[in-house]
């Protein structure tokens, strides 16, 4: 059994990766473009379609931050006008799984808030 310091210890250790975490992914935008790219390498102006709310100013400030954190990837097409594309890079893939699992609380807890929501209407 695991002495109260040792809890302390793991606590302490798992806030600090925690907060570590959530330095880089922290916002409202990044783990969604995150998920987008996951599935497949999107165009700049495809993913402000798919990530609702977010502005184009913002959406390049989170792209060149994911970018220099070196999970997605820049990708130039030679395209007339010029596009660019974004893809994950396989660190970038290490956060698929954390994507899904949050999208499952997601869609669990949507659920339990409109089952409370119905039962409060009978």
């Amino acid at each position: 059994m695991k002495s109260e310091d040792q809890l302390i210890e793991e606590c302490s250790q798992t806030v600090l990766a925690i907060y570590d975490t959530m330095e880089i992914l922290g916002g409202k935008w990044k783990v969604l473009i995150i998920a987008c790219l996951c599935y497949h390498p999107m165009r700049y102006s495809e993913l402000l379609k798919k990530v609702r709310g977010i502005s184009g100013k913002m959406l390049s400030r989170e792209l060149k931050e994911l970018e220099v954190n070196g999970l997605i990837k820049r990708n130039v097409l030679a395209t007339s006008p010029v596009s660019v594309a974004y893809e994950i890079t396989e660190y970038g893939e290490s956060l698929k799984q954390l994507t899904q699992v949050i999208a499952e609380w997601g869609i669990q807890h949507r659920a339990r808030i409109l089952k409370g929501m119905r039962q409060e209407k009978v």
